[in-house]
């Protein structure tokens, strides 16, 4: 399966001039599965601007990336605020997975960070779903950014089959030396391959610093992009060594399913009704 993974440097709120980057990227590679950054459609700081650039799922974004995707014979993910099916005024931080036979799924942000320049409870919706999308080449997992902090998102993709975790991102530099700890950590933890996507470049008063990188089942780096420029790199990742890092470290093998029920009581106060204290 050939990956390319691409740090893009998006224009705020212009998202014709977003779609024309993201296709002339893909045209530079031949690829099974292209990987864009995080609300890599309108730019990451629009602010109050995201709630007239979010389109429905059936909107003229996703409509002419279905083209790319098509003509490409090529699954493509990339970020954008999608508005809610059902509630108008509700917008979701989303990852869009095009099939390259007219599919479209779709992955809404969990956890939304509201700290330091990160305002994303004001504008966005919490995502409720946690599915694994199928593919030919195999199961994907989607998260995105400060999802990645949270290791019961990727388990909970893991425990449902998932081949491959992707995570896109908006980190500003600042963030880099904490999430280039934990990408490598959600492989091994998962025996799955891990794609982080990363957008690049500044906007406002933030510094992306690119770098989007690929480890495998066993937490070994297979490609990285450079810090601070925009890229596109392909690698072809190979899906027969899933059943040998498994073997090897086989987590899924021994994890054991009671541990959640605690958590889920710890979290809420009552630890009486655990088995670990």
């Amino acid at each position: 399966m050939d990956v390319a993974i691409v740090s893009m440097r998006p224009k705020i709120a212009d998202k014709k001039a977003n779609i024309e980057k993201m296709k002339n990227f893909i045209q530079r590679e031949e690829a099974d599965l292209y990987v864009f950054g995080e609300i890599t459609l309108t730019g990451y700081k629009c602010k109050d601007e995201l709630r007239e650039l979010a389109e429905p799922i059936d909107g003229p974004s996703i409509k002419e990336m279905m083209k790319i995707a098509e003509e490409k014979n090529s699954y493509i993910i990339f970020g954008m605020p999608l508005e809610d099916e059902n509630i108008k005024g509700l917008i979701y931080n989303s990852a869009v997975l095009l099939h390259p036979n007219g599919k479209i799924d779709v992955y809404k942000k969990w956890f939304l960070p509201n700290f330091g320049p990160f305002e994303e409870k004001i504008f966005f919706d919490e995502g409720q779903k946690l599915e694994v999308f199928k593919t030919e080449f195999g199961r994907i997992g989607i998260l995105i950014c400060y999802d990645i902090y949270f290791p019961e998102i990727t388990k909970a993709y893991a425990l449902q089959g998932a081949d491959i975790m992707v995570c896109l991102s908006a980190s500003p530099s600042v963030t880099r030396i904490y999430f280039e700890k934990i990408i490598p950590a959600r492989a091994i933890e998962n025996t799955a391959y891990f794609i982080y996507t990363n957008i690049v470049g500044s906007q406002e008063d933030l510094i992306f610093w690119g770098g989007s990188q690929i480890y495998d089942p066993l937490g070994t780096l297979i490609t990285k992009a450079p810090y601070f420029e925009e890229s596109i790199i392909k690698t072809n990742l190979d899906l027969d060594i899933l059943r040998i890092a498994r073997a090897q470290r086989p987590v899924l093998r021994d994890i054991r399913p009671e541990i959640y029920r605690d958590l889920y009581m710890l979290s809420r106060g009552d630890d009486k009704k655990t088995d670990i204290i």
